[in-house]
């Protein structure tokens, strides 16, 4: 039975921001004392410290909300997940579509080191934002002229990391809703372009720089597709907290970086022509309420509910030395220090569901463009609305 959210989100924020600022602070203080003589020591440090912060939200999907992700691929690209660098190009079609990709990557044994690019404003997340700054994801401010020069900056710099890592790319630039899909249509109509049905139509200067800069040291593109089974209500941020379960459907197919195009307009049109197919796969996922592929076993393992446990008691325990010993609770100065306390987390954590909920983005105003008819990037109105 669903469980109200006022009930669980204080507790669970309590546990997320105390341990988060733990993490925080080991993360700071081995960036300040190894990455400056070692960058790849640092990275190995951090992917181990990283991850007993995300492995909470990856308890929160799979034991308290109960979430179960099908994941459909071929036999040969699911024994390479997380033994290879892969850049990852999905659609984004639910509010918790980052937090999927941390569940597949933490069953590939990859979660300290999945990467992503998002928009700038993301990093100043308190514990969050800032664990994902520690751990080098790729920040943009919705603006090309501004973020060309910094996506190759952060994409060079992955050239020499340790361990595999996947970088994913949401290359629709923003989160799936019917409106943002009737702007697409329109657009697509208007400029001769094949108008969509599931997908946004993607925007391809940021996938276009990210094979450029990656195909080197790169040796797959994963081309990721989630849809939400008819019999399954669409998953939120909120939903979790409140202990509803709901069911992700995630199809993976492997592109060898080297069998890609080689000049840039080529690559951006077989992002398009991707887009195109996927689609099509949508449309016969929502006849079959499945895929065609075959269905994984991904499993549950018991690491998440380990480390949320010990991060519990380790917190409990610290916080009842704590109030011991400063009577805090004793006068009503400390409990009014507390209550304001709690009232700051449980903000904090509705600001978090907030920040994922698609709803709130605007959807695109759409102007024809001169060069959609030969295939050219969305109008300006449409690339400014870069949500993600």
């Amino acid at each position: 039975m669903a469980i109200p959210a006022a009930a669980v989100i204080v507790p669970l924020g309590v546990l997320f921001f105390l341990s988060g600022l733990v993490v925080n602070l080991v993360q700071a203080f081995f960036y300040v004392i190894i990455r400056p003589f070692s960058k790849n020591t640092y990275r190995r440090i951090n992917r181990v410290v990283a991850e007993l912060l995300w492995l909470e939200l990856v308890w929160i999907v799979d034991w308290w909300a109960g979430v179960k992700i099908k994941l459909f691929t071929d036999s040969e690209t699911f024994k390479k997940m997380g033994k290879e660098h892969a850049l990852l190009m999905s659609n984004h079609r639910s509010d918790i579509d980052w937090l999927v990709g941390w569940v597949l990557a933490q069953r590939s044994g990859c979660l300290g080191s999945a990467l992503a690019v998002m928009k700038k404003s993301s990093k100043l997340l308190p514990v969050i934002g800032w664990s994902m700054w520690f751990s080098e994801y790729l920040f943009l401010e919705r603006s090309w002229a501004k973020d060309e020069s910094t996506l190759k900056i952060g994409l060079r710099r992955l050239r020499d990391y340790p361990q595999p890592f996947w970088l994913a790319l949401f290359v629709e630039g923003t989160r799936f809703t019917k409106a943002k899909l009737l702007a697409a249509q329109e657009y697509a109509a208007s400029t001769g372009l094949p108008v969509p049905r599931n997908v946004l139509i993607p925007r391809t200067k940021g996938f276009v720089c990210a094979v450029t800069h990656m195909r080197s040291f790169v040796p797959a593109v994963y081309e990721v597709t989630v849809a939400i089974p008819k019999t399954s209500p669409p998953p939120t941020m909120l939903k979790l907290f409140k202990g509803q379960p709901s069911v992700v459907h995630v199809h993976l197919k492997r592109h060898a970086m080297k069998d890609l195009p080689q000049t840039e307009d080529e690559v951006a049109q077989w992002c398009r022509d991707i887009f195109v197919a996927k689609d099509k796969l949508l449309d016969k996922h929502n006849e079959d309420d499945t895929f065609p592929d075959q269905q994984q076993n991904i499993g549950r393992p018991l690491k998440s509910l380990v480390v949320v446990i010990s991060w519990a008691c380790l917190l409990l325990f610290g916080a009842t030395k704590f109030l011991l010993w400063s009577n805090l609770l004793s006068s009503w100065k400390g409990i009014a220090i507390s209550g304001i306390a709690l009232g700051g987390v449980t903000i904090l954590m509705q600001i978090m569901i907030q920040f994922s909920q698609s709803e709130r983005s605007t959807p695109a105003k759409v102007a024809p463009s001169k060069q959609g008819r030969n295939g050219g990037e969305p109008s300006r109105t449409m690339q400014n609305d870069n949500r993600h």
